[in-house]
């Protein structure tokens, strides 16, 4: 019989261990985000997830592991929402593209503190492994919001200093403002965050 088919206590055992995986992810975001990856333990996570130490190692091998596993959830649902966001924008109005990205990348790392501190701050300085990992994301960024771009100015349009460069710089500004908004008391609208972000993008967007 196929492991993904076998059953435990009547559920297929693909699922047990998926759920098992989300708790672990949920642990490493309330734990990671709020005490901070130098001030975690397994065991914490453990017993925030629910879950025996065993079955931590089922899924990962160390802390490192958990924290590399939720930084990516993270930023795959935050470029998930931003697709969403974009796609159900009206495929002619620039600006109107352009804030429904600003305004999904920060709803979806910024609303919680917790996704912003791990997105912005814990991933930084662990190792040269997660390292490599925030670079990879970020790559993965600027190629997303490369094509968003070429797809809304077509073939023959290039911006200021090229596109790498351009939506380098973009992301960056991006990633501080957001994580400047979701850390701050009181925070501030939202809409004023989304505006100076949309005229910052619109500028890369005009010959």
């Amino acid at each position: 019989m196929a492991a993904s088919s076998r059953m435990y206590d009547g559920r297929p055992v693909a699922d047990r261990r998926a759920q098992r995986r989300a708790q672990f992810l949920a642990a490493g975001l309330a734990v990671f985000g709020e005490s901070g990856y130098q001030h975690s333990s397994i065991t914490e996570l453990c017993r925030v997830a629910g879950l025996a130490r065993s079955q931590f190692y089922e899924h990962f091998d160390n802390r490192m592991d958990l924290l590399i596993a939720v930084y990516d959830s993270i930023q795959v649902e935050a470029r998930q929402a931003v697709t969403v966001a974009t796609d159900a924008a009206a495929p002619g109005d620039v600006v109107g593209r352009a804030q429904a990205a600003v305004r999904a990348y920060a709803e979806s790392i910024g609303r919680d503190p917790r996704r912003a501190r791990i997105a912005h701050v814990e991933v930084v300085g662990v190792s040269e492994r997660v390292e490599r990992r925030r670079l990879e994301q970020r790559e993965l960024w600027v190629t997303f919001f490369e094509d968003q771009l070429r797809r809304a100015l077509g073939p023959d349009f290039v911006p200021p200093g090229g596109y790498h460069a351009a939506v380098t710089g973009y992301f960056g500004a991006l990633m501080a403002l957001v994580h400047h908004w979701s850390t701050g008391d009181p925070r501030t609208d939202l809409a004023g965050l989304t505006e100076v972000l949309t005229r910052f993008l619109i500028s890369l967007m005009t010959p």
